[in-house]
């Protein structure tokens, strides 16, 4: 099992970069944006993940462990092969795929080129109680532990932060038990709150901003 490479860039070219190691050439399949990130000449750490076939040895590697962690457990849903699950991890972030889990939101799934309508709710399925969603998220006021983690979820499926903490304080004070409540459970009172139509709204603007 090859779990990581270090060495000199040799070539980075679209998804696929080669690393020297000790004189021989890995061939790592990785995300476009990774392979922009890696120069020639350049050092570089690559965890990976050697997929074995009966007529190929593949390696697919990733900037963090959180990435290859992700990956690791897409590549375990039925109809998920690697080059899908890369596909998903060019697409959506580690947070991203988690809050989309978390929400039971297939759709941002389906976006990803290669994932149909039966094999994105298999993802979320298959994913649900195996990610936790841990980017940090600066607020405007304080909410409680529950809320924060809603927030950063709602943050990850493309809400604006203040939207997000402006929704989840709403939810928290129109529901008073919702604070002990689970996260998935403050999370869809939030979607609800917020409705479709802003959803759409938002992450179009996320998209502009980007």
């Amino acid at each position: 099992m090859i779990s990581s490479v270090r060495g000199t860039v040799l070539s980075a070219v679209g998804g696929s970069v080669i690393i020297d190691v000790g004189g021989i050439g890995y061939a790592v399949q990785v995300t476009p944006e990774h392979s922009l990130a890696l120069r020639v000449g350049d050092q570089a750490l690559i965890h990976t993940s050697l997929i074995v076939r009966e007529d190929s040895l593949s390696l697919f590697g990733f900037e963090t462990a959180e990435q290859l962690h992700v990956f690791e457990l897409l590549t375990g849903v039925t109809g998920v092969g690697p080059k899908s699950a890369l596909g998903v991890l060019s697409v959506l972030g580690p947070g991203q795929i988690a809050a989309a889990v978390a929400a039971e939101d297939d759709k941002a799934f389906r976006a990803v080129s290669g994932i149909g309508p039966k094999t994105a709710k298999l993802i979320v399925l298959s994913l649900t109680g195996k990610l936790i969603v841990t980017a940090p998220v600066e607020q405007a006021v304080a909410i409680p532990a529950t809320g924060d983690s809603v927030v950063v979820a709602l943050v990850g499926l493309g809400w604006s932060e203040k939207i997000a903490v402006q929704a989840v304080s709403d939810v928290l004070s129109t529901h008073p038990d919702a604070e002990a409540a689970p996260v998935q459970t403050v999370l869809r009172l939030a979607l609800a709150q917020l409705g479709p139509a802003q959803h759409s709204t938002s992450s179009r603007t996320a998209g502009a901003r980007s």
